[in-house]
């Protein structure tokens, strides 16, 4: 059943300041980024695109609520991690406290990409969603674009899931370093028995 539409800004300021509201967390992904990388899904999109992959995530209603202090402690707790990924939901429609996680982790040296169902275009606008710009200023890498179905590609030498979704490079360091594919996936199991499955089709699943 379709989530019924909200003003997102409403559902926004219950979020406490200092704070995201999260709809999972992995410590260590292959699959999301380049080399070895902790990702953020953060709560909340009012795309509803078909196929999604993560449709428990389009809700703006409280899931997880976590500091941004806890997540950059947890993130920088494992040293195999060189990066953060953030997903979703819309990662822009909490910018201003993902700006604020990803100026903390990058001043220890890792590095920051989104995805985001916004064109690049549309958050560099002056419509875009409160910080947008602080965000993007944080990243190394974007992959813009909704989801479309009718486009999906699952290709070892693609990095995006449809052919509209591009991938932008802030950071010329990363220019060569596009290792990830639309056909790769991975399974979390954790310790509570819930698992998380992402990548290409990738979605967040409870527990049988």
């Amino acid at each position: 059943m379709p989530h019924p539409k909200v003003n997102p800004y409403l559902s926004l300021m219950e979020i406490p300041a200092g704070h995201l509201n999260i709809a999972g967390y992995v410590d260590e992904s292959r699959v999301n980024g380049p080399g070895s990388r902790a990702v953020i899904w953060v709560q909340g999109c009012l795309r509803e695109c078909p196929g999604c992959f993560n449709p428990d995530s389009w809700s703006f209603e409280i899931n997880q609520l976590v500091t941004i202090n806890a997540l950059v402690e947890r993130i920088l707790d494992n040293p195999r991690n060189e990066g953060v990924t953030f997903s979703g939901g819309e990662p822009f429609w909490q910018a201003p406290a993902l700006a604020k996680l990803a100026a903390k982790v990058k001043a220890y040296g890792l590095n920051v990409m989104s995805f985001t169902g916004f064109t690049l275009e549309e958050l560099q606008d002056s419509y875009a969603p409160a910080g947008a710009k602080d965000l993007l200023e944080q990243l190394d890498l974007l992959i813009d674009g909704p989801y479309v179905q009718s486009q999906a590609i699952n290709s070892p030498d693609v990095p995006v899931s449809s052919r509209n979704q591009r991938v932008h490079v802030f950071n010329p360091a990363f220019h060569d370093r596009i290792t990830w594919a639309s056909n790769q996936t991975e399974i979390h199991i954790f310790k509570d028995g819930s698992r998380l499955v992402t990548g290409y089709r990738g979605q967040l699943l409870a527990s049988d």
